[in-house]
């Protein structure tokens, strides 16, 4: 079976000289979850920058569903299924909820998730309608950006710092709700999140990226029942395969 999302040797960043990702393969199912973890300055957001389009990839190949996307488009990112949620979210913030969630109806999201799934995904949103975005809490920021999002029914999902900014308490309300995105609409999600163990806990896998390489990925399951096999990643002792102990 075709993978959903593969990433293959994937180098990019700002200058082709000093690349912030170097060689990165990744590969999703359909309908899973897969968080990105590591220190900042990692490399995180600039993969996913790159996969969204924004920013070209200097090598390697991306591809959804088996289909090449093209390299440094984002608008061919979003036609191939692939939708950021960026770390500041990006709302129109004069515009209110509703009026923000309609702009992201396209011909191709009315036959998906539309505006009643996201307020059934996202049940706060419903009292907030007529609010302007640039009037909501943080968390209900994020709710919207994450619901504008999926109405564009993304094949893959891809979230930047979904905590940045939000109570820890909030975080954990969010997260489950990815996962139910993932089961439901059977969406892969791509997840950079800092924090660790609540990320663990509703992802299918997860990647510690550490100076633009992966240097550790394996079950959320096995990672979360063994935190020393994450805190050495960080640290940066040595590539950790899979398979290590």
């Amino acid at each position: 079976m075709t993978p959903r999302l593969e990433c293959a040797e994937l180098t990019t960043g700002y200058f082709t000289e000093r690349p912030c990702v170097r060689g990165v393969s990744l590969t999703l199912e359909e309908g899973e979850l897969v968080c990105l973890l590591g220190p900042n300055g990692a490399g995180k957001t600039t993969l996913l920058l790159s996969m969204a389009g924004l920013i070209p990839r200097f090598s390697g190949g991306l591809r959804v569903d088996g289909v090449d996307i093209k390299n440094g488009q984002p608008r061919a990112a979003v036609r191939g299924g692939l939708v950021l949620v960026s770390d500041d979210r990006a709302l129109f913030r004069k515009l209110s909820v509703e009026q923000n969630l309609r702009l992201a109806v396209r011909e191709r999201a009315e036959r998906g998730p539309g505006v009643e799934r996201v307020l059934d995904y996202f049940p706060a949103l419903r009292k907030r309608l007529r609010i302007d975005a640039g009037r909501l809490s943080g968390g209900e920021q994020q709710m919207l950006a994450i619901g504008r999002a999926i109405i564009q029914r993304p094949k893959v999902l891809l979230i930047d710092e979904l905590s940045m900014g939000l109570a820890p308490v909030i975080v954990e309300e969010i997260l489950p709700v990815l996962r139910t995105i993932a089961e439901l609409d059977r969406t892969s999600i791509v997840l950079v999140e800092q924090h660790v163990h609540v990320a663990l806990r509703v992802a299918d896998r997860a990647a510690v990226i550490v100076h633009g390489e992966i240097v550790l990925e394996d079950s959320a399951a096995t990672l979360l029942a063994n935190p020393e096999r994450v805190e050495r990643a960080y640290l940066g002792e040595g590539l950790v395969s899979s398979q290590s102990n």
